[in-house]
């Protein structure tokens, strides 16, 4: 199997990319590196199957020889990035999912889109299931980010419909894991860095607002599951265990065994006060769910990136 994975550089498209490999599939890794980085790739530029392209995606694609899947990984995509990158977020969305999309009609490959949880916004509806249409400020500073994965998941659809392309698409829940980037912005890299440099860690808002973390080797094997599986709708990957920022900030404090204090700021606008998955879809459908318990994912990754900081 030859595969064109859009965002390569990025946190789950290097770990993707490599659970492939293994799989003996020849990958093609496109990516501007704008968020992603070069070094996520060392391992497996290192295999004659992989070859990496530096690409915007937000531009027209040409791509040699044949393709059985695309797979649009490309978006920066953490809170920092919707201030930074605003334009290109929403040109990857949009145009960047219509040129994966056309490549993909060209080839005759199956094309999976990486959408996110982000589409449910700040839901009313606890947990997520996919029919539930989301509650979005279509004009904050996060919409961004949110409305160009909704118009990336109406633009696949519409693919499907009119052009009978086989598509799939993976509501994507907070993961975590090793590489990914210190300066992302989102909880867990915060916590794990702050208290590792002994540093105040900062809660937004009281610390009641809950999330849920999936350990990136789940995530792969969700995303896989999800390309080899039948049907077309979306299917959410995440893990469902549900834990509140604060009970997550002791947490962190307890595994790195760091004497940071907590302080607490103000919420940004528009953050999510709940976010857990429903993953009854994929059960189904994929036969998946989540292995790798919080606490074994957390020591992993804190050993990652003690390794990184030198502490």
């Amino acid at each position: 199997m030859r595969a064109v994975i859009t965002g390569g550089g990025g946190f789950i498209g290097c770990h993707l990319s490599e659970f492939l490999l293994d799989q003996d599939w020849e990958i093609v890794c496109l990516d501007n590196l704008l968020t992603g980085a070069a070094e996520n790739l060392a391992s497996a530029s290192r295999n004659p199957c992989f070859q990496f392209k530096q690409q915007d995606v937000s531009e027209p694609l040409k791509i040699d020889g044949p393709a059985d899947y695309v797979l649009h990984f490309a978006s920066p995509a953490s809170p920092v990035d919707f201030l930074k990158h605003p334009i290109a977020i929403m040109k990857v969305g949009s145009l960047g999912t219509l040129h994966t999309l056309e490549l993909a009609r060209e080839k005759g490959a199956r094309f999976l889109l990486a959408s996110t949880s982000e589409c449910y916004g700040d839901p009313e509806v606890h947990p997520q299931p996919e029919d539930y249409w989301g509650h979005v400020n279509p004009t904050g500073p996060r919409a961004v980010y949110d409305e160009s994965k909704r118009f990336a998941e109406a633009l696949t659809m519409a693919y499907h419909r009119v052009h009978g392309l086989d598509t799939k698409i993976a509501r994507i829940f907070n993961t975590y894991g090793p590489r990914m980037r210190l300066d992302d912005g989102r909880a867990l890299p915060n916590f794990v860095g702050q208290a590792l440099r002994g540093e105040d860690l900062t809660v937004y808002g009281d610390g009641s607002q809950t999330r849920s973390f999936c350990y990136i080797s789940d995530m792969v094997e969700g995303v896989y599951a999800l390309m080899m599986s039948k049907g077309n709708l979306p299917v959410n990957l995440g893990n469902p265990e549900e834990i509140t920022i604060l009970e997550f900030a002791h947490r962190i404090l307890a595994l790195t065994g760091s004497n940071s204090r907590i302080v607490f700021k103000p919420l940004p606008q528009d953050d999510p006060r709940q976010r857990c998955p429903d993953i009854s879809r994929a059960k189904q459908l994929l036969g998946w769910e989540p292995r790798v318990s919080l606490e074994e994912g957390l020591k992993r990754t804190i050993a990652y990136y003690r390794h990184r900081i030198g502490k």
